[in-house]
């Protein structure tokens, strides 16, 4: 110890900026000896400073910790954790590597960053990532807070920070794409296509090189970190630039109305498996961070990425709750969607809790009410909670909403009962807990699988590009080409394919539930027939802005769904309420081409819906015919006239039109075409 340092204290964990200096604290049971690394340089081959922790003065229980002075934001540091290394029981120590702080708020990449040298024996001080102090007080937020959108009002965008903004033809320029400020530049386009949230896929520092040799990890499922923003997500360079960047983001989308959601991963690192690389928590104390099989020697998997995040230990489940408690207090984010959910249901053998901790920890934690939950209620290992996930804040990614609907639209025998089902909130899956509809998010792609444009123009995944031999990526698409595999120069097979796309986005967007779309398939974005395209940050992956023109039609639609979703009362009481609660409260009822006689058999492929609101004076009536002929509905009796919102069978400007200048149709039936979906409105006359 020097006259510039001191005891310091065990709480909080992490490096907190106090009067006179940083107090860094780190927890570590089996530990032996640790040194505190400063460095001048992320790309330093050695620390210009070590300070070495004395097991007497400058640990408490499992805690290590230190206050140093003359030392403040900005400054970059690291671990080298002692102690014993003993695979056969877990420990696997190794005072050689540097190690990132699991509490850093930031983290600086050397340009030679090597996950290879952090897998083998020997210092690796120049190629290792490296932590960095942060003073979340010093940002001004502008009286800025999460917005706590109600669910029923909310509409989901999944998309990829980077991969947004970083085409050339994104009209952003060159210095800022694929950042956060790029993403800035384009609330304009989010505002006007009308969704609400951001659902972004992983920010938390991740580790690119955690693939395949020969590609990078673009979506960001391999968590260095559960405190920093990707730094590569960050236009400035200086070390405290990633954190105050990423909320200049947050502030922006608050201002235009819409949330932020994060897609989080606390169910496995880039650490791997035996032979992966020591990067931080495996170095620091791995029996208690990851859950280890035959006696510690190896790490159980539960997530198809080689390692398990042992969730319910209270060390990983404060971590967690702290790190969510972070990015809501310091980082004002609306929200999260927890990658593998159910992996947080696990103990540290591996088996389902009843109630588990963590999860539990969660949803009562003070800090995060108000704040959007979402779970994918699954895991690698076959784990399957959808409709019965843990808790009462919950939401949950729904899918079977995803699996019904592909189903009912390629016409799949016996898929009609249950996509009526998924229509009305999924009342199958979810009516036990006698929840509100908003448990359910619906969505029909994401970001892992197909897009919306390939759903409905590839019959089998085209993985070549990713180097294995097209055997990753789920085989189960669910998928139809509209008779042709890849892209048609036939005019009839691109139409039917624009009508499809057009079923599927009524369907996600009118649904009860939380709909959720996937960024660019508004205007039909495409990778190529690649479900899985994890690996691949370039054209292939990235929106391509082109599209907008090209398939204009398409944004137009999305646009006017979006505007609808949300309906105002009547005008004198300047409330809204949503298409969800209207649904919801009115009296509903199923048809066939016959009022009244709806056809649930197993090659049924049309059905007619209608709802009545008397509150509103309002009777809605929705069509769906995946049948491939067309098929004559009689319409119920209004004491209004029927008018035509919605009928994708027709060209466009007429496929859909604002609610105000919706076409009267005559008579007592309607006509819907093959492979269609029509939604009509009557209004009662006063």
């Amino acid at each position: 110890m020097t006259v510039h340092e001191k005891a310091g204290q065990s709480t909080p964990l992490g490096a907190t900026v106090v009067d006179g200096g940083v107090n860094f604290s780190l927890f570590s049971r089996d530990a032996t000896g640790v040194q505190l690394l400063f460095f001048d340089r992320e790309d330093d081959t050695k620390p210009s400073r070590v300070v070495t922790l004395d097991p007497v003065v400058n640990r408490t229980y499992h805690y290590w910790h230190v206050f140093v002075q003359a030392v403040g934001p900005g400054q970059m540091y690291g671990y080298r954790v002692s102690g014993p290394f003993d695979p056969d029981r877990g420990l696997r120590f190794d005072p050689e590597k540097v190690l990132l702080d699991p509490y850093g708020r930031e983290v600086v990449v050397p340009k030679g960053y090597s996950r290879e040298a952090a897998s083998r024996e020997g210092d690796n001080a120049a190629t290792a990532m490296k932590s960095v102090v942060v003073d979340p007080a010093s940002y001004d937020w502008e009286e800025d807070a999460p917005l706590h959108l109600p669910s029923s009002r909310t509409i989901i965008y999944e998309m990829h920070v980077g991969g947004f903004t970083r085409h050339p033809n994104s009209g952003v320029d060159e210095r800022l794409r694929g950042t956060y400020s790029g993403l800035v530049e384009k609330i304009p386009y989010l505002q006007a296509l009308g969704v609400t949230a951001v659902e972004l896929l992983p920010v938390f520092q991740f580790d690119v090189q955690a693939c395949p040799p020969g590609v990078v990890n673009y979506w960001g499922y391999q968590p260095v970190s559960f405190f920093a923003p990707h730094r590569a997500y960050s236009s400035q360079r200086e070390p405290q630039g990633p954190v105050n960047e990423f909320r200049d983001m947050v502030k922006a989308l608050h201002r235009a109305g819409i949330e932020v959601i994060l897609d989080v991963v606390f169910n496995h690192t880039a650490e791997i498996g035996v032979t992966g690389p020591t990067l931080c928590l495996r170095g620091i104390d791995n029996p208690t961070y990851y859950v280890l099989e035959d006696g510690g020697a190896h790490y159980a998997d539960y997530t198809g990425c080689g390692n398990t995040l042992n969730a319910n230990n209270p060390v990983v489940r404060r971590m967690i709750v702290d790190s969510l408690r972070y990015w809501v207090a310091e980082m004002h984010v609306d929200g999260f969607r927890f990658d593998l959910a159910s992996i947080l249901s696990r103990d540290s053998k591996g088996q389902v809790l009843p109630n588990p901790p963590v999860l539990w920890d969660i949803e009562t934690e003070p800090t995060l009410a108000g704040t959007k939950l979402i779970a994918e209620a699954w895991d690698a290992a076959g784990l399957y909670q959808v409709g019965s996930f843990i808790g009462d804040a919950w939401k949950e990614w729904n899918g079977r909403f995803r699996d019904d609907c592909r189903d009912f639209f390629r016409c799949a025998p016996g898929s009609l009962g249950r996509f009526a089902d998924r229509l009305l909130g999924s009342p199958e899956v979810y009516g036990a807990k006698g929840r509100e509809p908003e448990q359910s998010v619906n969505f029909v792609t994401c970001h892992d699988g197909f897009t919306l444009n390939d759903l409905v123009s590839y019959d089998r995944k085209h993985n070549e590009a990713n180097g294995e031999d097209n055997h990753d990526g789920a085989d189960d698409n669910r998928s139809w080409n509209c008779g042709v595999e890849g892209p048609a120069a036939d005019p009839a097979v691109e139409e039917l394919r624009n009508r499809q796309v057009k079923n599927y986005l009524v369907v996600t967007l009118t649904a009860l539930g939380i709909p959720m779309i996937l960024m660019g398939d508004e205007v039909r974005r495409t990778q190529g027939g690649n479900n899985n395209a994890y690996c691949h940050d370039d054209e292939s992956t990235w929106f391509d802005w082109s599209l907008l023109e090209k398939h204009a039609d398409v944004h137009r639609f999305v646009s006017l769904l979006t505007a609808r979703r949300v309906l105002r009362e009547v005008e004198r009481e300047h409330r809204r309420v949503s298409l969800t609660q209207l649904i919801a409260n009115a009296t509903k009822a199923w048809h066939g081409v016959r009022l009244g006689e709806p056809d649930w058999g197993r090659h049924s492929h049309s059905i007619m819906f209608t709802a009545e609101v008397p509150n509103q004076k309002l009777i809605l009536c929705l069509i769906l015919n995946a049948y491939w002929e067309p098929l004559r509905f009689e319409l119920p009796s209004a004491t209004g006239l029927w008018r035509r919102w919605i009928d994708t069978a027709l060209p466009t400007p007429a496929d859909i039109v604002e609610w105000q200048k919706a076409t009267v149709v005559p008579g007592s039936t309607y006509q819907a075409g093959a492979r269609s979906v029509v939604l009509l409105y009557a209004v009662a006359q006063p």
